[in-house]
C-alpha cells in the first residue's frame, strides 16, 4: 500500500471537497482511503509512505488530451500553420526510424511526468516504440497513427489497424491505441468513413484534428464543399468516442454537431495562439454542454510539455479576448485538465475518491507561487494552481499506482540519459536530412 498522510487533498469530487489534512490511501492500482488524517489506516511496516508534512497537495494527475510526441523544437517560430507543418514538422516525421521515435517518446513523458501529467493523447508515429517508452518511463498513454490518404507515403488505416494489433493493452493496459487521423488537407471522405469503421471494428476511439485554421477551413470547401467538422459529422467520425483537438473556428452549426454527438475537444490555446491560428470559442462549447480537455499539443510549437501553462492560458485568453472577467473560472479550468480529460478517453480518473484509478500527484505549497496560502481558504488554493502554480512544484507522481516521481526525482530511468539519448536522436535526424 502506498499511504500519502498529512496532505491537502484536492478530490475533485461531486462537493468539490478539499481535505485540509487528509489521507490518501492506494492499493494496487486503485485508491482505497481518501478521508481525514485521524480515521486512516495505520501504515503497516511493508508499505510505502509519503509524508507530506501539511505542505503538500495531493491531487488528480493531469491529461494532456491533444499531444504529439516530438525530437525537435525550436525551429521555424515565425512561420503560420501550414508553412510550419510543410517545412518544419512533416520532414522530421516522415523520416522518424522506430529508436529515434522512442528516444523523442520517452524525452516527451518524462518531461510530462515532471510536470504533473500522468496520461497523454498522443497522436504519432512508430507506435510500438511509443508504447515501449510509455511502458520503461510509467506513462499512461493513449496513441494512435497520423492516418493520411495512401498517396502522401505516410500511415495509413492499415498501419492503424496494426498499431493496434501490436500495441493496445501493453504496459499492463497503461496503453491503448486508437486510430488518428491527420486533417482535411491530408484526407478525404473516403477516408474519415475508413477510419469510422475501423474504430468500431476494433471497439476503440478516434483522435482527429478539427477546424484548427481559417486556411485548413477554405482548403476543405474547396476541395469537398464542406467545413471539416461537418464532413466529420456527416461521415460518423464524431461521437462520445472521438477526441477532436484543437476546433479554433468552430461555426454555431459545428458547435451544436459536438454537443449533440457527445464529442470531447482538446484546447490548446498557447499552440494556437504561437502559430496564428486564433482563440477557440471554448466559453461557447462549455455552454452548450461540450466535454472540454486541454492539451499542449506539440514542443516544438507550444515549446514547453508544461500543462500548467496551458491551463493558465485557457483560463485568462477567453477573458481578455471577451472583456469579461467572470467567465473560465479557475475551478472550471482545473477540471477541464483533469476531470473532463479522463472523461474524454473514459478512464476512471480525474478525481481522489475511494475506487478510481491511482493517477495522482503532490504539489509543494511551500512556494512563493502558493505565498500566502490561507488555510482552509479553497477558493485560493484552486486560484494560486490556475494563476501561479507550474510543472517545477510538482514533487511526487503516481501512475496506475505505481510512484514514477519521488521528490523530483524519476524513479524508472535516468532522466540524465534520456535526455541525453533525445539530443543524440535529433542531431542524427538532422544529419538524415541534410540540415
Amino acid at each position: 500500500m502506498i499511504v500519502l498522510k498529512n496532505g491537502v487533498v484536492l478530490t475533485n469530487d461531486k462537493d468539490d471537497r478539499v481535505i485540509w489534512g487528509g489521507t490518501v490511501c492506494i492499493t494496487g492500482n486503485r485508491i482505497t482511503y481518501v478521508g481525514d488524517d485521524t480515521h486512516a489506516p495505520a501504515p503497516q511496516p511493508a508499505d510505502t509512505v509519503i509524508d507530506c508534512e501539511g505542505s503538500r497537495l495531493i491531487m488528480p494527475g493531469l491529461v494532456d488530451l491533444h499531444y504529439h510526441t516530438c525530437i525537435s523544437r525550436g525551429e521555424g517560430d515565425w512561420l503560420p500553420l501550414m508553412e510550419w507543418l510543410d517545412e518544419t514538422w512533416y520532414p522530421y516525421i516522415n523520416n522518424i526510424d522506430p529508436e529515434s521515435a522512442y528516444h523523442a517518446a520517452m524525452a516527451s513523458y518524462c518531461e510530462s511526468i515532471k510536470a504533473g501529467v500522468t496520461c497523454v493523447n498522443d497522436m504519432y508515429r512508430q507506435l510500438p516504440s511509443l508504447a515501449r517508452a510509455a511502458e520503461d518511463s510509467g506513462m499512461r498513454a493513449v496513441l494512435s497513427n497520423d492516418v493520411m490518404l495512401r498517396k502522401f507515403g505516410h500511415d495509413n488505416i492499415d498501419t492503424a489497424r496494426e498499431a493496434y494489433e501490436q500495441c493496445d493493452g501493453k504496459a499492463d493496459g497503461r496503453v491503448e491505441v486508437y486510430i488518428g487521423y491527420e486533417w482535411m488537407p491530408k484526407g478525404s471522405p473516403e477516408l474519415l468513413r475508413e477510419v469510422r469503421a475501423l474504430a468500431d471494428e476494433l471497439d476503440t476511439g478516434i483522435h482527429i484534428h478539427l477546424n484548427e485554421s481559417l486556411s485548413e477551413i477554405e482548403y476543405s470547401k474547396e476541395q469537398f464543399g464542406r467545413r471539416p467538422a461537418e464532413l466529420a459529422y456527416e461521415n460518423g467520425v464524431l461521437g462520445p468516442d472521438c477526441v477532436a483537438a484543437h476546433c479554433v473556428w468552430l461555426s454555431d452549426t459545428e458547435i451544436a454537431m459536438m454537443a449533440e454527438t457527445g464529442t470531447s475537444i482538446a484546447h490548446n490555446p498557447l499552440s494556437n495562439a504561437k502559430l496564428g491560428s486564433g482563440i477557440a470559442r471554448v466559453p461557447d462549447y462549455l455552454a452548450r454542454g461540450v466535454n472540454v480537455g486541454i492539451g499542449h499539443d506539440a514542443a516544438k510549437c507550444a515549446d514547453s510539455r508544461d500543462l500548467w501553462e496551458n491551463i493558465r492560458a485557457a483560463a485568462v485568453y477567453h477573458r481578455g479576448a471577451r472583456v469579461d472577467s467572470s467567465i473560465m473560472p479557475a475551478s472550471t479550468v482545473l477540471k477541464m485538465a483533469t476531470v473532463n480529460g479522463n472523461k474524454a478517453l473514459h478512464h476512471d480518473a480525474g478525481s481522489i475518491e475511494t475506487g478510481r484509478l491511482a493517477d495522482v500527484v503532490t504539489v509543494d505549497l511551500d512556494t512563493f507561487a502558493m505565498t500566502p496560502l490561507r488555510w482552509g481558504d479553497d477558493q485560493q488554493l484552486c486560484s494560486h494552481l490556475v494563476y501561479s502554480n507550474n510543472g517545477s512544484y510538482v514533487l511526487d507522481s503516481i501512475i496506475d499506482g505505481r510512484i514514477v516521481m519521488r521528490d523530483r526525482q524519476l524513479t524508472m530511468v535516468n532522466e540524465r540519459d534520456v535526455i541525453r539519448n533525445a539530443t543524440k536522436a535529433y542531431l542524427q535526424m538532422r544529419e538524415r536530412l541534410g540540415k
